[in-house]
């Protein structure tokens, strides 16, 4: 059975599904078996999508007009033509003819596998690069300390005199949570 998908990218009047169930119906789906959205392609809160995944069955093909009205990212859709594969259903793209029940889809949805890992080992790469270049520039990654040094000095020696956690916190102003977890990653 054949299951369409079709989402726009606003609630208004301005965009409608009117070409992508055009269409979908030409390619055979029948009118009951069409989930749509009207919500941005980001937003991960997508019913009519999840209907759909949750409608589709082993043997049946989920249709969408084009690649971009189903995932968020390359990644995205990766991950859900995966999971429709394992579960036994094919996908099709009518725009890009991309269809996994074809050897000539297989291929194309292979490239786009290795196309995604190709960006994410480049991302990742640029995010390593940048990290290393702030280091040599000598700033630090990662969340400010929420303590400096000045000021933990000064209450590590009041706690040392005696002061409670308690009275210090009230004394220089720190949450109690913050101390204790900046005191447990010193004393590390």
């Amino acid at each position: 059975m054949l299951v369409g998908y079709m989402r726009v990218s606003t609630d208004g009047d301005r965009q409608t599904t009117a070409l992508q169930q055009d269409a979908l119906l030409a390619a055979g789906v029948d009118e009951r078996h069409l989930f749509q959205d009207k919500a941005s392609g980001a937003r991960d809160d997508r019913p009519g999508l999840a209907t759909a995944l949750d409608f589709v069955r082993p043997g049946d093909c989920l249709v969408v007009w084009k690649l971009d009205r189903l995932g968020r990212s390359l990644q995205h859709l990766l991950q859900i033509v995966n999971d429709l594969r394992k579960r036994g259903v094919a996908f099709r793209s009518l725009t890009e003819a991309m269809d996994t029940t074809t050897p000539h889809g297989e291929l194309l949805f292979s490239i786009f596998g290795a196309l995604a890992q190709y960006e994410r080992a480049l991302t990742r790469e640029r995010v390593m690069a940048g990290l290393a270049a702030a280091k040599r520039r000598g700033r630090q990654g990662g969340r400010p300390r929420a303590i400096d040094q000045e000021k933990l000095d000064a209450i590590e020696e009041a706690l040392n005199s005696g002061m409670s956690k308690a009275a210090a916190c009230r004394n220089f102003g720190v949450k109690r949570s913050t101390l204790i977890e900046t005191l447990r990653r010193v004393s590390n």
